[in-house]
């Protein structure tokens, strides 16, 4: 089976539920039969991951995160970024840094070295924009992504891409592009959402990523999925760069219901969004694991 746990829901300023990144857990038989995963994907580590994900290795069922009371971070098989926004990214440095130096691979005698997937021009953006900086030199000589991850690429598109991998033999994990900032025209800046499909019963989730509302562009794979997690913008602002709730609301019921919010700010309580429960799935919880394909 295949569980996801989201480290945190909240939006890039909200400080009540750490940002949205998520953890997907791959099981031969289940979290109640085994101690640890078979296989894990972080999908984006913001700067408030390392806490959250401290705050996940003490809860019941994650102590494989769990080293002498430190984040584990080698549990983390593989990192699947999104896009560059810091609450996507925040987290890697240290991630990186802590594999590199404290947790070195007896036999080689290198750091553990993720693999991280993404496009080809998020992940060479995300060396020469954001890592590079403060990773950039081992000394003494000068690093590259590859000294600290096992850089996949992978191409994001709509109709038939292929798995960009896959997860224990069994849940083939695919790319689609986002509309989330526009440089001048939809899908122009680099930004990407998940496909997880069940190989064997061929069900699928969706897990938009950051996207603006867009019917035309993932609204069929949400029409064919078993369950739906998307981001949302609970604020009306005129220029969002995310689905707002009032836009979400005109999908049809059937989207709705398997539908879990994510990514909300710290007024969700606001009564103004009680109806939440009734008309979709509901606000994602965090540090909580979700069952994708039982």
């Amino acid at each position: 089976m295949l569980t996801l746990t989201f480290l945190g829901v909240g939006s890039a300023f909200a400080k009540r539920h750490y940002q949205s990144n998520a953890l997907v857990e791959a099981w031969q038989s289940g979290p109640d039969q085994q101690v640890t995963p078979d296989e894990t994907l972080l999908i984006d580590f913001g700067g408030t991951g390392p806490m959250a994900l401290h705050h996940l290795k003490d809860q019941p069922g994650f102590a494989y995160l769990n080293r002498d009371e430190r984040i584990f971070y080698p549990a983390i098989r593989n990192v699947l970024v999104t896009h560059l926004h810091g609450d996507h990214i925040g987290g890697l440095e240290e991630l990186a840094s802590l594999n590199y130096f404290r947790f070195r691979v007896p036999t080689t005698g290198r750091g553990y070295r993720p693999r991280i997937i993404s496009t080809e021009v998020i992940l060479a953006n995300l060396w020469e924009q954001s890592l590079r900086g403060g990773l950039g030199v081992i000394s003494p000589r000068r690093a590259s992504l590859s000294d600290y991850f096992q850089p996949h690429a992978a191409p994001a598109v709509f109709r038939n891409p292929g798995p960009a991998f896959t997860l224990v033999d069994r849940y083939a994990i695919s790319l689609f592009p986002t509309d989330h900032i526009r440089i001048q025209q939809k899908y122009d800046w680099p930004s990407v959402g998940v496909l997880l499909c069940d190989r064997k019963t061929n069900q699928t989730v969706v897990f938009s990523g950051d996207t603006r509302f867009d019917p035309d562009g993932i609204g069929s794979l949400i029409a064919s999925a078993s369950q739906v997690f998307h981001d949302v913008q609970l604020e009306p602002f005129p220029e969002p760069v995310h689905a707002l709730w009032s836009e979400l609301r005109t999908l049809p019921t059937e989207s709705r219901r398997k539908m879990f919010l994510y990514h909300y700010g710290d007024e969700w309580r606001d009564p103004a969004f009680e109806s939440v429960a009734d008309e979709f799935a509901g606000f994602a919880v965090p540090q909580v694991r979700y069952p994708l394909f039982p």
